[in-house]
């Protein structure tokens, strides 16, 4: 078993690209979440924005970890941005279990190439017992993408190896 959980949502799949990447780098355990919501096209696209910018979140689908939450050394929560806050799945999931986390580190995926929407991170700690250790703001499939994966690979490396 991994000291390691990534856990995450997509809703276009650039969010699962990342945190498989940087789940295979750190050996890490991955899970996908989801609210069941449809969210696909154009509709999705338009109910997921007006979820995250009213904080709206919808009861998570079951998923499975391979131990309790509070047992992994670091959990690595991974969302898109939408309406410049993190995605209503992931804001569903800290609400509810954000506190059992001892540790946690940040990849959140943007389209933005002006922003690189920092505050996120503050907004997602508000549900966590300490704030987050290390945090990346990725555009998958942009320049600079691979060196910022792979500088928060280090970074969590770094903190595994105390």
């Amino acid at each position: 078993m991994s000291d390691v959980l990534c856990i995450y949502y997509s809703r276009s799949g650039k969010t699962k690209k990342a945190m498989e990447e940087v789940a295979a780098a750190l050996n890490a355990e991955l899970v996908e979440i989801t609210d069941g919501v449809d969210r696909s096209g154009w509709k999705g696209w338009l109910r997921s924005g007006m979820d995250a910018m009213r904080r709206t979140t919808h009861p998570l689908a079951p998923y499975t970890t391979e131990k309790p939450l509070e047992d992994y050394r670091i959990v690595v929560i991974g969302t898109p941005v939408w309406a410049g806050r993190c995605s209503s799945v992931i804001r569903g999931f800290l609400k509810r279990r954000g506190l059992e986390p001892k540790r946690v580190a940040y990849i959140i995926t943007r389209e933005s190439d002006e922003r690189r929407y920092e505050e996120v991170y503050d907004q997602m700690d508000q549900y966590t017992a300490k704030p987050h250790l290390c945090a990346n703001s990725l555009r998958v499939g942009y320049v600079g993408y691979e060196f910022w994966r792979d500088k928060f690979v280090a970074d969590v490396k770094a903190f595994l190896e105390q």
